[in-house]
This record gives C-alpha cells, structure tokens and sequence, in this order.
C-alpha cells in the first residue's frame, strides 16, 4: 500500500509540474479596439509593454487603418505576462507622436485601462494588466 501512495504521489506531482510549465509557456492573443477616434485620415499605432520597455520601445507593435471612427488590432502568439498597451492617433502618419513645444501631445493617445495622467505622461502603474496567456480583449478610449 505504500507504494502505491508513493507511485500515486509521484504521478500528480509530475502531472502538476507539466501543467505549471504549460501555463508559463502558453501564448494567445490580445484585442485591442478603439470606438472613438475623430477621423479615419492616418493610422492608428499600438505597443504592447512590458515593465522594462515601457515609454521605451514597445515589445509588440502594430500599426492599423481607421474605419468610421474605429480602429481594430490583434496581437498573437503574445506570451503570458504583466503588460500595458499605448496607443495613439497618427493623423499624419510620420509614424511617431508629435508633440507641441510645450510637450503637449498634438495627436489623441490612450492607455489600457483607460487611466491617463492629465499632468503627464502615461503611468506603468495606471495601464498595466495581466494576461493569462489566453485571449484578452481590450478597448480604449482617446
């Protein structure tokens, strides 16, 4: 009988250990739609951050037309992990973000979660959100 107990222990735990690692191996999809923007003229640019890269370079990046207003792009093979989207409206696609000679931003941006610093720019903190490797859909607001 013990064993048995011992074969029985040593099976689920080599069951749970595949399962943890097909967890943090696991990639999917994110979503990210924008319903507000104010011309179809330009493009939309998104980046997916992670901690590390973020205001920096973004570690997936994407860019996409606009359609009556809206805007939809989908990452994938996107592994799981702790990220924050950036998104901003390109109106003269010169593929950056221009900016007043006040720092102001000239083009509409938004953040994941929809939380932007009226004093600054975007916080990690603020747009973060975990992704379980799955799928993730995302919309936001300029």
């Amino acid at each position: 009988m013990r064993t048995l107990a011992i074969i029985f222990a040593l099976f689920i735990s080599g069951f749970a250990a595949k399962a943890q690692e097909t967890a943090k191996d696991s990639t999917g999809t994110i979503s990210v739609e924008i319903l507000n923007v104010t011309s179809d003229n330009g493009k939309i640019v998104y980046g997916i951050y992670t901690k590390d890269s973020f205001m920096k370079k973004p570690t997936f990046s994407k860019t996409a037309k606009i359609k009556d207003g809206k805007s939809v792009v989908t990452f994938t093979d996107i592994p799981a992990g702790e990220y924050a989207v950036i998104c901003f409206h390109d109106k003269n696609d010169n593929d950056k973000m221009d900016f007043e000679t006040n720092g102001m931003p000239q083009e509409d941006y938004g953040v994941s979660n929809n939380k932007v610093n009226p004093f600054g720019p975007p916080v990690w903190n603020d747009g973060k959100f975990n992704f379980d490797g799955d799928e993730e859909k995302i919309s936001i607001r300029f």
